[in-house]
């Protein structure tokens, strides 16, 4: 059988690609990236790391896309090293509220304490740091 052997990139559908991206980049640290895919078209992602997220706005969506794309639909888990009570001062100072945590967890490669909190689209953000 063939194996998958990462993610590339995800797809995010907003509402507002300007607000999505000052959240990403000013909150969350991301760099946000204009790209020209093979069909010309002009697209807005979120780097990190060696991870990509594209962002659709809703209505507008690139083909092909999900069936359903729907804006605050989205779970979605980040590793930190950067230790939670650092990130739940910035997140006060940036008026931010964490909605759970930190709390234990369990993530892809073991346990995870973690905060939670929402973007503008209210897609449910974790923030976890490995044990």
């Amino acid at each position: 059988m063939p194996t998958l052997t990462r993610l590339d990139h995800l797809v995010l559908t907003v509402r507002n690609l300007e607000a999505t991206v000052a959240f990403y980049r000013d909150i969350l640290g991301m760099a946000a990236e204009t790209f020209t895919p093979a069909d010309g078209t002009s697209r807005t992602a979120l780097k990190f790391g060696a991870q990509k997220i594209n962002l659709h706005e809703a209505g507008a969506e690139f083909k092909p896309h999900a069936k359903h794309p729907t804006p605050g639909s989205a779970d979605l888990c980040f590793l930190s090293e950067t230790p939670l009570a650092s990130w739940q001062t910035h997140l006060a100072e940036q008026g931010i509220a964490v909605e759970q945590g930190p709390i234990a967890r369990t993530g892809a490669t073991g346990p995870l304490t973690s905060i939670y909190l929402r973007d503008p689209d209210h897609n449910l953000i974790e923030i976890s740091n490995q044990i």
